[in-house]
């Protein structure tokens, strides 16, 4: 009889974002909200 123990370990690490990254993900989702605008404005207008 044999016995195959296989373990496997994962480990998350949380990753803090800078300044940077915080303000152009910032500027990002503005700029995804402006376009949401633009196109329920134009899908109106139709």
């Amino acid at each position: 009889m044999t016995l195959n123990i296989f373990f496997i370990s994962v480990t998350f690490k949380r990753h803090k974002e800078s300044l940077q990254e915080a303000e152009r993900n910032e500027m990002i989702e503005k700029l995804y909200e402006q376009n949401k605008e633009r196109q329920l404005s134009v899908y109106h207008l139709l």
